[in-house]
């Protein structure tokens, strides 16, 4: 059952400019909705240390991410949670990393303003939030940027 989004993984390449849009710091909770294999996660550990908190839905996936996590030495700051992304409580979230589909984005909305403090930043690549301004963009690379407020 597909809940966000397919596997699609952020292109490596993309993933520090999306954390640098967010203005990440060693200070900050990132959240990755949808944390596929991981990446984002260790990247926000390793490169930033940033503690890092992924969600992903599907099993093969969360196995896959928790051993890369492992395997990259950042379980320290790094972790993911097997489940399904709009149940799971993300209140402690300073930075929210998205890569889904917009209508997967427009339903989050509400859990969003619901969870998350203002000034928490979210940045969605690819896709954007209907009726939502950007605090920040990167449209060469379609790297959008809120700010909750």
């Amino acid at each position: 059952m597909l809940i966000g989004a397919g596997y699609d993984p952020t292109p490596t390449k993309y993933v520090c400019r999306m954390l640098e849009l967010a203005e990440i710091n060693e200070d900050d909770i990132v959240y990755d909705l949808g944390s596929g294999d991981g990446r984002i996660l260790i990247a926000a550990a390793r490169v930033y240390g940033a503690r890092a908190v992924g969600i992903e839905a599907d099993p093969s996936r969360f196995i896959y991410s928790w051993l890369n996590i492992l395997v990259s030495g950042q379980v320290k700051r790094a972790r993911v949670k097997f489940g399904n992304l709009f149940k799971k409580n993300i209140s402690d979230a300073t930075i929210v990393m998205l890569f889904l589909f917009r209508p997967t984005n427009n339903k989050l909305k509400s859990k969003l303003l619901r969870e998350l403090k203002p000034g928490t930043r979210i940045v969605s690549y690819i896709w954007t939030f209907e009726g939502w301004e950007f605090a920040g963009c990167l449209p060469e690379d379609r790297m959008f940027l809120y700010v909750i407020k």
